[in-house]
């Protein structure tokens, strides 16, 4: 079993950032767009936050569409990504390297997103922590949405011990374990690239129902949260392949 605790802080480098930039085609990153563009109702020329980043790539579709982006991140090798991409295209987004819940505005931000499974690293303090945060960085009534998360309604019913595939001639190895007993899912991954270099990285996702993740937005002042099952939009419904939650910030905060 890994250690769960910040395993996270050097786990996007090397290889698995090669994997996961080659693993997203533009078609997949612009339906994301697409729906968090949606969902958020928002405009072009609102202020909107992605975090964690990763190597900015829904950051930087949206500020191709006109939005003023922020993204935030840990890892300085996806940041590094981002910003030689953002410059090669001369696009304004605003990076920061840090912790996710390490979010430093207030009631600044029309909308906010978590996309790509990010939800769930830090543990049950640590995710109520940085939901909080990402609360306090929005402005009343903005939108926040959660996309993939690991939900036992979605990960258990179709569980997977291993799987492998290859993309653009690097080879993936996942090999899952799931603790019933603490709810954590604990993984390890291994890349291989053409040159037989080869990386293993561990990681962990804590795997929480659908109502465990409502209550903690509602505790982090959001409220008005939608349940969906696919960028489609339809209904979310057990087994569904995707949860993604769509949540509002309260326009009255609680003390």
């Amino acid at each position: 079993m890994i250690t769960r605790a910040d395993w996270w802080e050097h786990f996007f480098e090397g290889l698995i950032v090669e994997f996961w930039r080659a693993a997203m085609p533009p078609e997949a990153t612009r339906a994301e767009a697409d729906f968090f563009e949606k969902q958020l109702e928002v405009s072009p020329g609102a202020q909107l936050l992605d975090v964690p980043c990763g190597d900015g790539r829904l950051a930087l579709e949206l500020a191709r569409r006109g939005y003023r982006m922020t993204g935030v991140d840990i890892s300085a090798d996806f940041l590094a990504a981002a910003r030689d991409s953002a410059e090669r295209e001369s696009l304004s987004v605003c990076w920061r390297h840090s912790d996710m819940r390490d979010l430093p505005w207030t009631g600044q931000f029309d909308g906010a997103f978590c996309g790509g499974s990010s939800f769930g690293f830090l543990g049950d303090t640590g995710d109520a922590a940085f939901l909080a945060a990402v609360s306090r960085a929005l402005k009343p009534g903005a939108r926040f949405a959660i996309d993939a998360i690991k939900a036992a309604e979605v990960l258990l019913p179709q569980f997977r011990e291993r799987n492998e595939m290859e993309v653009s001639g690097l080879r993936f190895v996942g090999e899952n374990s799931y603790d019933h007993r603490s709810g954590w899912m604990d993984s390890r991954y291994t890349i291989t690239d053409p040159s037989g270099r080869e990386e293993t990285r561990e990681a962990a996702h804590r795997v929480y129902t659908y109502r465990e993740v409502l209550q903690m937005l509602q505790t982090a002042g959001f409220e008005e949260c939608s349940a969906l099952g696919s960028l489609s939009g339809t209904p979310f419904r057990l087994g569904s392949p995707r949860l993604i939650l769509v949540a509002e910030k309260a326009a009255r905060q609680l003390r």
